[in-house]
């Protein structure tokens, strides 16, 4: 934002006389509340005084930038005044001050006071610009001097402000609504949720641009411009998108699935004015930026879903890289150290075990940072490091015979939300100091205090929840015959409730963290093998009903299920998902009673994957492959012959 943007005629007096501190003050206050940007100018002016209590904002050279973020501002904003004489305004270098900028910003908005402090800063800097301004006869002057400075400092910014008018007028006229989508993995529902809500602002005549967080970064961004000039924006999505700036906007936030099964519902709530303001409270205060009017339950699942989506390249670039290694081992020149007998499996094996060692820091890391924001990465880091290492008191103190437990997958979960909440806690707790330490908290104060306490915390805990971690995988060990069986068709099952949702998440969470256990084995092998065996059913199961049941389908769902076949062999899901949309009554529970027979099957047949990903170009490593196969085609056509049954001939 341009000092000349915040800065009008209004707010601007030159060659000023004033007697003290308090007179320029007041003065200022006044100018401030000619601009139209205060509701209260008493309150905020109580505010400037409070802040000039703390520290004075007289930095020297002969210049004084007074600021209050305040409940009386209604809109951000800068006043100016120039005093050729000087005054003491008790300066830090103990010399007059001639040049005044007052910073006015909303108590709940972005830091714009901060940011104006930084741009200030740098461009007053020139003593040759300050007496420029100093002996300005005209306000318009005055403004000119400014924006020239601004450009000369941020040239990429003017660039862009030239062809502002143009961009302007474009986006106000072409995109009345703007949308955000993101899915946990941002492999398929983040691009539906898109297209569909694209696709239905169309059809209503209703232009609609829609930013994707998938999982190659951010796409089709969201510019400053178009944000001004929407009437509103969906946010359509599982886990932590950049929330600040829209404050003040009209916002409605939902889950990615609504993006894709109720586009039209969302756009006329944006049309109708029905969708609530969203005010940014700042991270400064511990505000997760999204959290607003939702539910316990989905803040949680949001903040573990955005530790999840972070974690799965290094679950699947390791994993697969490590199931490649076996493959290219020979297990009889040595069993014991099988995956490094070769020089090509002994490199792969390495590379994939430092990658797949990252998962739980990383998982940790992320659900951290999306609590309580950067401040929250390191910490959480940490956490989910000594959650893997499992450091105990005993062990870190070289109590005789105590080793380290890990506390494995529950632990860096526990530890990713614990160093959320320990920042959030220590944000309140230093948001007490003066301003002028601002620039510590998030290099020294945020990352030693939190984690030394985060530390402490997981060197505690390790032990019980490692006793947990050790009694569920001991409890799966025991697990044999129909009671594994079961748990393959429940976890085969839910990968197909809702495709790549909240019950297929945590089956595929489930899978993965097993390949995490400490000697992992046939047991934990066994119960990845079911989840991918239930994740392949959807895709082929409807690609096999589109090519032998085909007056079931439309020629457009005919030459869609083509792609299906792909999609199932290679282990995803979601390419069900536009069917299932359209017609979930016939399409879900076929797919979810296939899913369960293949991950039944899979567990009956003793089918083991160290791989977290990959579907059949992974089957080199599946232990007994052929069984694998023949679980996966009999839960696939188990799925095609209930829906051929369930979904009627279109010409009937």
């Amino acid at each position: 934002m341009r000092i000349t943007e915040l800065l009008k005629t209004e707010g601007i007096e030159l060659g000023v006389s004033v007697d003290s501190k308090e007179d320029a003050i007041d003065r200022l206050t006044g100018l401030m509340d000619k601009t139209g940007n205060l509701s209260d100018r008493e309150e905020y002016k109580k505010g400037i005084l409070a802040r000039e209590e703390m520290s004075t904002t007289g930095i020297g050279g002969g210049i004084a930038i007074p600021h209050s973020k305040n409940a009386a501002v209604k809109k951000a904003g800068l006043a100016a005044m120039t005093v050729p004489d000087g005054v003491d305004y008790d300066s830090m270098d103990g010399e007059p001050t001639k040049v005044f900028f007052m910073i006015a910003a909303p108590a709940e908005g972005s830091d714009v006071h901060l940011e104006a402090l930084a741009r200030l800063s740098t461009i007053l800097m020139d003593p040759a610009f300050l007496d420029k301004l100093i002996n300005a006869s005209t306000k318009e002057e005055f403004l000119k001097y400014i924006d020239e400075k601004e450009t000369a400092k941020f040239p990429e910014e003017a660039k862009e402000d030239k062809a502002e008018p143009d961009v302007r007028e474009e986006k106000k006229d072409g995109f009345r609504v703007l949308a955000v989508t993101a899915c946990p993995t941002g492999i398929a529902h983040t691009f539906m949720a898109a297209e569909a809500l694209e696709n239905k602002a169309k059809e209503m005549g209703i232009a609609l641009k829609a930013e994707t967080n998938g999982s190659g970064g951010a796409k089709n961004v969201l510019t400053k411009e178009e944000i001004e000039h929407c009437d509103g924006i969906i946010v359509a999505a599982d886990k932590n998108v950049e929330m600040a700036r829209f404050d003040g906007k009209q916002v409605l936030q939902t889950k990615v699935a609504d993006g894709i099964h109720k586009p039209e519902e969302l756009i006329k709530t944006i049309l109708d004015e029905k969708a609530p303001v969203y005010h940014h409270s700042g991270a400064a205060e511990g505000d997760t930026a999204n959290e607003e009017g939702e539910g316990i339950g989905r803040t949680i699942y949001k903040h573990l879903m955005n530790g999840v989506s972070h974690m799965l390249p290094f679950v699947i670039g390791g994993g697969i890289l490590i199931a490649l290694a076996f493959l290219f081992d020979n297990q009889a020149i040595d069993p014991n150290n099988f995956g490094k007998n070769t020089e090509l499996a002994a490199v792969l094996k390495t590379i994939g075990e430092q990658a797949f060692g990252f998962m739980l820091p990383v998982l940790a890391g992320f659900i951290a940072m999306s609590i309580a924001d950067r401040p929250g990465l390191a910490v959480g880091f940490v956490g989910g490091a000594l959650a893997n290492a499992g450091y105990t008191f005993g062990n870190v103190m070289n109590f005789a015979e105590a080793k380290p437990v890990s506390s494995g997958f529950l632990g860096a979960l526990l530890a990713g939300f614990l160093a959320g909440y320990i920042v959030v806690l220590l944000k309140k707790i230093f948001n007490k100091l003066p301003n002028a330490l601002e620039g510590l908290k998030p290099i020294l104060l945020y990352p030693v205090c939190g984690i030394l306490v985060m530390g402490v915390v997981m060197i505690a805990i390790n032990p019980i929840m490692g006793a947990i971690n050790t009694g569920l995988n001991n409890f799966l060990s025991s697990m044999s015959g129909t009671s594994s069986i079961l748990l393959g068709a429940v976890l085969g099952g839910m990968m197909s409730v809702d495709m790549g949702g909240p019950f297929n998440k945590a089956a595929y969470v489930f899978g993965t963290a097993q390949l995490t256990v400490a000697n992992a084995g046939p047991e934990q092998y066994a119960i990845m093998a079911a989840v991918m065996a239930g994740g392949m059913v959807p895709p082929l199961a409807i690609a096999l009903c589109t090519t032998f049941f085909k007056n079931r389908f439309s020629e457009s769902e005919r030459k869609s299920g083509i792609v299906n076949y792909v999609m199932g062999l290679s282990f995803i899901t979601e390419g069900a998902i536009p069917f299932a949309a359209g017609d979930p009554i016939h399409i879900l529970p076929p797919c979810i009673i296939g899913s369960a027979a293949a991950g039944a099957l899979s567990m009956a047949f003793k089918c083991g994957l160290p791989a977290p990903h990959g579907g059949l170009f992974v089957i080199g490593v599946v232990t007994n492959p052929l069984m694998y196969l023949v679980a996966v085609a009999v839960g696939a056509v188990i799925g095609m012959l209930i829906m051929s049954v369930t979904r009627k001939p279109l010409n009937k």
